[in-house]
């Protein structure tokens, strides 16, 4: 392709990413709300705030592809998510929609299912099951993808990243883990998929103690190569296992399933500016 947009591209992701993406595209356009440098010739760096629908749009045009990673990652107010999360992601659609409908990799969240219990494994079809209003506004995200999908024909890899980091740190990442390598191969896999769909894709490496079941998506051939099995030992020897009451160990979402809902803080005319 011409011209890749990896939005998010400051975040440790988008970094990673940025880094191992180059051979997709002649050039490579990296957006955030936060202003980025170029690592090269072929980089192009945009700011662009998502809630801006205006700059989405021009961040959108003349792509051939997108990684959309962009948003608020972490628990927050409402307010904060609404604008980066849900009007930013109609905001992508739309921009896309509108440039020829480049292909999507959509960055989603474990969270979507995170109240499930560990000991259930999940196929792409299991009721989805939030964990807080990050795990929402992922679920919405989702919706959105399938919907334009269904009318307008905009294809999106919807990806349910576990914990994607260089290696497994804990109990609960003995499940989740995906490697930087298997995300890499799975977008490359996702762009040159003769036919992409709409699929939600479990992203995780080819973990021993996974939970999740990608035989739905089996027909783009992606493989994951890792295992964190492989790091069992290293992690028996120096993570203390959680109490069996633990929310780390009793939800596929860990800690989010414990997370208190953030209020929006509340302006008084008294507070300082």
């Amino acid at each position: 392709m011409k011209r890749l947009l990896i939005t998010g591209a400051a975040g440790g992701l988008g970094q990673m990413l940025r880094g191992r993406l180059g051979h997709l595209a002649e050039t490579l356009r990296l957006s955030d709300v936060v202003p980025l440098q170029p690592n090269g010739p072929t980089d192009e760096v945009m700011v662009c705030d998502l809630a801006d629908e205006a700059a989405v749009f021009d961040v959108v045009a003349g792509c051939d592809g997108i990684v959309h990673l962009g948003g608020v990652s972490v628990e927050r107010g409402f307010d904060v998510i609404d604008a980066a999360n849900l009007r930013g992601i109609y905001n992508l659609y739309e921009a896309a929609r509108a440039n020829g409908q480049p292909r999507i990799i959509f960055a989603s969240s474990n969270h979507t299912i995170g109240f499930y219990p560990q000991d259930r494994r999940l196929g792409a079809d299991d009721p989805v099951r939030p964990d807080g209003l990050y795990g929402v506004s992922k679920v919405f995200g989702e919706a959105m993808a399938r919907m334009y999908y269904e009318k307008f024909g905009q294809e999106t890899a919807i990806i349910r990243i576990g914990s994607c980091t260089p290696e497994p740190t804990n109990w609960r990442m003995l499940s989740t883990w995906l490697s930087h390598d298997d995300l890499v191969s799975l977008i490359e896999t996702a762009f040159r998929a003769p036919r992409l769909g709409c699929p939600i894709i479990w992203g995780a490496s080819a973990n021993d103690a996974g939970w999740w079941d990608n035989s739905a998506s089996s027909y783009l051939g992606w493989v994951p190569r890792d295992n964190a099995a492989d790091h069992l030992d290293r992690i028996a020897a120096t993570v203390p296992r959680p109490a069996p009451d633990d929310p780390v160990i009793r939800y596929q979402g860990g800690s989010f399933a414990a997370e208190p809902i953030h209020r929006n803080p509340i302006f008084k005319p008294d507070d300082p500016i």
